[in-house]
């Protein structure tokens, strides 16, 4: 069973930054692309960044880019999300997802249950 269980969230100032981690178990973690998403308060989900299996390749959407940093760990088989810079509307709940392939396809079948990220001062 693909299990995936993000953690670093909290509260942070404008202008802070975060790390969020995704322990995923149940399956070849090092085989498939990875994302991060996020969906705030009364909003859609929103697609953050994905990266490939090998970690060499990586994308991200416009309203984070510069600001936060994909990565992966495949010997703890674990997908990393540096942000920094947050601003508040970086408000929301993030969450990891397992891609079908290796490459960055933007297509999922596994998401996490989500970390809870608020920015305010």
């Amino acid at each position: 069973e693909v299990q995936l269980a993000e953690s670093g969230g909290g509260l942070v100032q404008p202008g802070g930054s975060l790390r969020l981690s995704c322990a995923a178990s149940g399956f070849a973690f090092s085989d498939y692309a990875m994302a991060w998403t996020r969906q705030a308060p009364g909003k859609g989900l929103e697609w953050i960044s994905d990266i490939d299996s090998s970690g060499q390749h990586a994308t991200y959407a416009d309203s984070v880019k510069g600001r936060f940093i994909i990565s992966r760990d495949n010997g703890n088989n674990t997908l990393y999300l540096q942000m920094s810079s947050l601003k508040p509307d970086d408000t929301a709940v993030y969450s990891c997802s397992k891609g079908v392939s290796s490459e960055t396809t933007k297509e999922y079948d596994s998401w996490g249950q989500g970390t809870q990220v608020t920015v305010s001062s």
